[in-house]
């Protein structure tokens, strides 16, 4: 005998994939653990380089093995949707930004925070590059 008392439950299995925007918005959180997963290779990294030169340098011939390579690939690919997905995000998070009167469009600030994003990259590339010459020298 049942309880009519007893109140509607709601079910929650899959309740994001009813939506396209939910399920952009999961996909786009799901990619943050592959931002997680590269910030693990480089503290592996950073914990082999204090074990020792032969530590450091077992680490880097992993990352040349082909499965690294794939991995790290999939990584980026991962990480740079992610960044796109949240600078595309970034200026319906934001107060209004008005330059010269002018509302400033949302793609204009995507663009922008991709620009930002894609110059200090390039700046840290360098920087390494720079280094690992100096290094090697």
């Amino acid at each position: 005998m049942s309880d009519p008392r007893r109140p509607y439950v709601r079910p929650m299995a899959g309740w994001w994939r009813r939506n396209p925007f939910f399920v952009e918005y999961m996909v786009h959180e799901a990619t943050a653990l592959f931002v997680a997963a590269y910030a693990l290779v480089l503290l592996v990294g950073l914990l082999r380089l204090a074990q020792g030169e032969a530590a450091w340098s077992g680490w880097l011939e992993a990352l040349r093995s082909p499965l690294s390579v794939v991995f790290h690939v999939v990584l980026l690919t991962a990480i740079a949707y992610h960044a796109w997905t949240w600078f595309r995000i970034m200026p319906k998070t934001m107060p209004p930004l008005v330059v010269g009167g002018k509302r400033v469009a949302p793609a204009t600030i995507t663009a922008c925070g991709l620009a930002a994003a894609g110059v200090c990259s390039l700046a840290v590339l360098a920087l390494v590059l720079v280094l690992a010459g100096g290094l090697t020298r």
